[in-house]
């Protein structure tokens, strides 16, 4: 089967000054079906900007993205939407969650706007959540979980419309370490029970090897 995420020559630069600075060289990535890569380095090294290409959240690159066998780079505004829509996943270190919307609503916004009848998005987001522990949290707003718990809400978001592939920029980055452990499990296992391809960037060896293979970004080199 091909690859969900491939990259060829992928490569961004900025200019300070006199100065042309190079976050990305000629980045060449394929992430297969159903695996999970972790995509390590400190931070400065890329990995952000590496994830806003392959999530086509902004423009300025070189070089080659496919996505499901679509060739992305280059498409406009609208149709970077409909990719990302229809075939994307995101979670961030802070989870983005809607403040004036609980648990179950922020699962359900996402499955409206792909299109779903609001009946099947609303099992679907009982189903994802009560699946990440948080089936007594649904009427809950953000304020009212904790870190974890809103993490898992985005997690579950992420999974909502059964993407093929998954981007996460330090999911567990601002959670505590027992948090993080038990948070990047459940990602994990549900990533893998969804049947979807993940991306995860870290900094975190320990985390990192939690993953079925590691790739490393080091001055905007992958390795």
């Amino acid at each position: 089967m091909s690859a969900v995420l491939e990259t060829r020559g992928l490569s961004r630069s900025f200019t300070q000054g006199d100065e042309t600075i190079n976050v990305l060289r000629g980045v060449e990535l394929s992430v297969a079906p159903g695996e999970i890569v972790a995509l390590l380095g400190p931070s400065g090294s890329g990995k952000s900007t590496l994830l806003q290409a392959v999530g086509l959240l902004e423009g300025g690159f070189e070089g080659s993205i496919r996505i499901a066998g679509e060739e992305a780079a280059k498409l406009d505004a609208h149709g970077r939407t409909v990719v990302r829509r229809d075939h994307l996943g995101f979670v961030y270190q802070f989870h983005h969650l809607l403040p004036d919307f609980n648990a179950i609503e922020n699962v359900v916004l996402p499955q409206l706007i792909h299109g779903a009848e609001r009946e099947a998005a609303d099992a679907r987001a009982r189903t994802l959540l009560s699946a990440l522990g948080l089936g007594h949290r649904l009427t809950h707003r953000p304020s009212q979980l904790s870190g974890g718990e809103q993490q898992r809400v985005a997690v579950a978001r992420a999974l909502a419309n059964n993407p093929a592939l998954v981007l996460a920029d330090e999911p567990t980055g601002n959670l505590d370490e027992g948090t993080a452990d038990r948070v990047l499990a459940e990602f994990l296992r549900l990533v893998r029970e969804e049947g979807s391809a993940a991306l995860i960037a870290t900094h975190n060896e320990r985390l990192a090897a939690k993953m079925d293979r590691v790739v490393r970004l080091h001055d905007g080199v992958l390795t």
